[in-house]
């Protein structure tokens, strides 16, 4: 088999404490490990990307905001229940994981309440998910209360399972342009951004574009199956608006080059084009799986945290540089004491040019 092709490849060993627990401040000073086409690995750090970019390129960042998805709650019989919220169905129904989730049949109820104010939202199980072994829960606030504003009282920020000592205020798990919401979990790319880097990009004349990709489960699912071409991605929705497939194509036209920051705006962008064929708005699900051998149709370079081993999100970094190399500069961004994955620093693929022109 195309070592490509299969999960062990794709492994590697991270020392535990290179796993960052807390987000560096300010978020500019986070470490930049640039990779040059000609294969040079410069170390940087983030506050310098405006110096490594040329007037006229546009980044793409993805405006998700992550909701307080998880949740702790009692049932009627007043034990404890611990629920994240995974994908919202329709208005006040939700897909979601709950723990522990063997006794939650059809009618469960589960209740969440405010001890200060007395205030509470009611869940009832309506339906099972086979895919993720989840609930699907209908959700009911009392009259003239809305269930996002107590969603925020009631919710918690969910940081990812890996983060097991942090002490980050939640506010650090977004990105300052986050807008809308529906994420549960920060496109961690974007986490490194501050206004000094924006107010340096505008003056670099380097154009800046938005889509929305909501994060989902599938972001923290590893791959199972050794043969990755029997992986299914799990489907996330996102919007990607006429406003910024003129970005783009004016981009190229011109002879920029798009830099997407984060693998969620690779796969927005690039789920774009497949759905169409071609560059055009679209807003719906995607579940493309992108690994080595992919043809990328959109995005020139890449802004990226590092990754979990047997990712997906590690096969998609591994289709834009080749595996080896990618797992060789991992080798060498441990050796270098780089902190890993979401509070930790970022890589910058420069592109070749003429890559997609």
């Amino acid at each position: 088999m195309d070592p490509n092709l299969k999960l062990s490849s794709y492994d590697y060993f991270l020392p535990p404490e290179l796993i960052a627990q807390n987000p560096v401040t300010p978020r500019d000073s986070s470490r930049l490990l640039v990779v040059k086409p000609e294969g040079v690995v410069d170390h940087q750090i983030f506050a310098n990307l405006p110096d490594l970019l040329s007037p006229g390129d546009l980044l793409v960042l993805n405006n998700t905001r992550v909701i307080p998805a998880r949740l702790y709650g009692k049932k009627s019989t007043g034990a404890m229940v611990e629920v994240l919220l995974v994908e919202e169905k329709s208005p006040l129904c939700w897909l979601a994981l709950v723990k522990p989730g063997k006794r939650f049949g059809l009618g469960a109820q589960i209740i969440f309440e405010d001890e200060v104010t007395g205030d509470y939202l009611t869940a009832t199980v309506i339906d099972k998910d086979e895919a993720t072994g989840g609930r699907i829960l209908q959700f009911s606030a009392p009259k003239g209360l809305s269930f996002w504003d107590l969603l925020e009282r009631l919710g918690n920020i969910p940081f990812p399972p890996y983060v097991t000592e942090s002490e980050a205020l939640p506010s650090q798990y977004q990105t300052i342009y986050a807008e809308k919401q529906g994420a549960i979990a920060a496109p961690t790319a974007g986490l490194h951004f501050t206004e000094d880097v924006f107010n340096s990009l505008a003056q670099k004349q380097v154009a800046i574009a938005h889509i929305t990709l909501h994060v989902g489960i599938g972001t923290f699912r590893p791959v199972e199956v050794e043969d990755i071409l029997n992986h299914e991605m799990h489907q996330e929705w996102i919007e990607v608006d006429k406003v910024t497939i003129d970005k783009i194509k004016e981009t190229k036209s011109r002879g920029g080059r798009v830099i997407s920051v984060g693998t969620t705006v690779v796969r927005a962008l690039e789920g774009t084009f497949a759905h169409h064929n071609g560059l055009m708005p679209y807003r719906g699900k995607t579940d493309l799986f992108i690994y080595p051998g992919y043809d990328f149709k959109v995005i020139d370079g890449l802004i990226t945290n590092f990754h979990l081993p047997k990712s997906s999100l590690l096969m998609l970094v591994g289709a834009l540089i080749g595996r080896e190399r990618l797992l060789s500069i991992y080798q060498g961004a441990i050796e270098e004491k780089y902190r890993f994955y979401s509070f930790g620093d970022a890589m910058f693929i420069e592109p070749k040019r003429g890559l997609n022109n």
